[in-house]
């Protein structure tokens, strides 16, 4: 293990090393191993196992979870979304309020850091050293679809159909619903399965890859056009076969000029270093007064 994560713990070794009034030469015969190992450890500039971080721990006398969780905590909080990153105005399902929208992005970015953190100390990789990054994002959509469920009005639809939300009145009838897709693909408009009309919620992240950390940069809300329908939002992506790899791709709706708009328009989080004064906004749309999108307009 050499990456920012083994930074990380080296760090936390060497601040419980330091608390308990351990010398490198004590704490590594305590170890079992030499000092020149735990020397590099310590810097980061060494390989090591999950197995030689349990021998430091018991020498420290903490448990191998506190080892990790110290690294986790101390050395890098878990992210949170800026407040001041917030588009004022931007258009919001019914009964969705943008504190909902905060506390959904912050419990996605915190449950990420907690999966990480378990497979960190078990075996000594993040996450996404071990699926495709389209599957990875597939993992926070779900993430984050939950968080909204319990930290919003919006509720897992148990039906198991679109939406992936719905919001319900007082007498259990269904007044809006929200489909959420995340994705690492800035500039992009939206995918779905299925093009149907609603709210759909795109939201892109950055990752780090050795570390495992989901930050979001940029969130859109917007209420599209079914497939279909009359001026559409969404077109018919059909399957289609990797020449290279034989694989298929799976049947697929895309955004229209007008859904990219929409969406883009309908922007409620906007990371400020993110570059967006190249992509083109497709003019079918007209511009709200709240869109970083305006013409010659940028974000901040």
């Amino acid at each position: 293990m050499r990456s920012t994560a083994s930074a990380l713990l080296g760090r936390a070794i060497r601040l419980f090393r330091e608390s308990s009034g351990l010398s490198q030469e004590r704490l590594a015969d305590l170890a079992g191993i030499t000092y020149q190992y735990l020397s590099a450890v310590e810097n980061g500039k060494e390989n090591f196992t999950v197995g030689v971080l349990e021998s430091i721990a018991r020498a420290l006398g903490i448990t191998l979870d506190l080892l990790v969780e110290q690294a986790y905590t101390s050395s890098s909080p878990v992210p949170v979304v800026d407040k001041r990153n917030f588009v004022h105005g931007a258009a919001l399902p019914p009964e969705l309020r943008v504190e909902h929208i905060e506390a959904a992005l912050n419990e996605t970015q915190r449950v990420i850091r907690l999966i990480n953190a378990s497979l960190v100390r078990d075996s000594g990789r993040p996450l996404p050293a071990y699926i495709q990054r389209n599957s990875f994002s597939g993992i926070v959509s779900n993430v984050l679809t939950d968080a909204f469920s319990r930290l919003s009005p919006y509720k897992h639809n148990h039906d198991q159909k679109f939406p992936d939300l719905v919001c319900k009145n007082a007498q259990g009838v269904t007044v809006a619903g929200l489909e959420v897709k995340c994705t690492i693909q800035t500039g992009k408009g939206g995918e779905s399965h299925n093009g149907h009309s609603g709210w759909h919620v795109v939201a892109c992240f950055s990752v780090d890859d050795q570390f495992g950390d989901v930050r979001f940069i940029h969130v859109m809300l917007a209420e599209l056009v079914g497939h279909g329908q009359p001026d559409p939002d969404w077109k018919y992506v059909r399957s289609t076969v990797n020449p290279d790899t034989g694989s298929q791709r799976t049947e697929t709706y895309s955004t229209t000029p007008s859904g990219i708009a929409k969406l883009r328009h309908g922007t409620v989080y906007l990371d400020p270093a993110l570059e967006i004064r190249r992509w083109r906004t497709p003019a079918c749309v007209p511009a709200p007064p709240h869109s970083p999108f305006q013409p010659r307009r940028t974000h901040r």
